[in-house]
């Protein structure tokens, strides 16, 4: 399998499909690049160059005690794009992986960066402060430490009911889906699952989403119970110069279906614009 090993040791799978302008996806927590599989396969299709990779102590990429912090995972993004001599890159990032990206530009800037997609981003913050009120409280990260740290297992699959709108009445509901997200999050390290929560819910990310300057798409469900959208998206975009927002109606973290579908397309869409 491929790999890039960063200067502390570790190793960072990824897949890398087709030829052509690279298009990079960042995963969201606690997934890996087998998230992005359908968009992948989507990109490559079209004419693109997919690459998707296992952050750090997820999936298939080394489980290191250390690193397990947001700096750390945009220096891991960062060794892969360079290992790999990417240029106008197209960077995509869900959630975590939002943050991921969002952080890469704040610590390497844009000069092998076209564009910029941020899905169900965690930036600009999560957690409720004085200064974002409507983040969310720490008692709400603390029971996700909770429950990890009690029952992974179940947690996880308990988790992809809200993760996709499985728990909404009259919800088309895939037991498939859910037991492919309980699969991947149960090769997650605890130790490294446990590390990310803490970088994806309290990681500021103000600063970084001002030094965006390259055409930037954020897309956000506005039934997201993961990510609220009023603290992520509809921030971002008021940071993030000319940024192009899509609210999707209805949708959940998670796209699944239609909600999916259309994000696809809009994908597809934007690295042509």
């Amino acid at each position: 399998m491929p790999f890039a090993t960063t200067t502390d040791g570790t190793e960072i799978f990824y897949k890398d499909w087709g030829t052509g302008q690279p298009v990079v996806f960042s995963h969201g927590w606690p997934l890996n690049a087998d998230a992005w599989d359908p968009q992948a396969h989507a990109v490559a299709t079209a004419g693109y160059r997919a690459i998707a990779h296992d952050r750090r102590g997820h999936g298939r990429s080394s489980q290191p005690w250390n690193g397990n912090d947001m700096d750390t995972y945009a220096d891991d993004l960062a060794t892969l794009i360079e290992t790999l001599d990417l240029r106008e890159v197209v960077l995509v990032g869900h959630s975590t992986g939002g943050g991921e990206v969002t952080r890469y530009i704040g610590r390497h800037g844009t000069s092998r960066v076209a564009k910029v997609v941020l899905l169900g981003a965690v930036p600009p913050l999560m957690l409720k402060t004085e200064d974002n009120p409507q983040g969310l409280p720490i008692e709400t990260f603390d029971a996700i430490r909770a429950g990890v740290a009690a029952d992974r297992s179940q947690f996880y699959y308990d988790l992809s009911f809200p993760f996709y709108g499985f728990d909404r009445e009259g919800a088309q509901i895939s037991e498939g889906v859910s037991r492919a997200f309980w699969a991947q999050s149960m090769q997650v390290g605890i130790k490294g699952a446990l590390d990310c929560i803490r970088a994806f819910s309290e990681s500021d990310f103000h600063e970084d989403l001002k030094k965006i300057d390259v055409p930037t798409f954020i897309a956000h469900g506005d039934d997201d119970q993961i990510v609220p959208i009023v603290a992520a998206a509809l921030e971002s975009a008021k940071i993030v110069k000319d940024a192009r927002l899509k609210v999707y109606p209805g949708a959940p973290h998670g796209l699944v279906g239609a909600f999916e579908q259309e994000f696809t397309a809009d994908l597809l869409a934007f690295l042509a614009s």
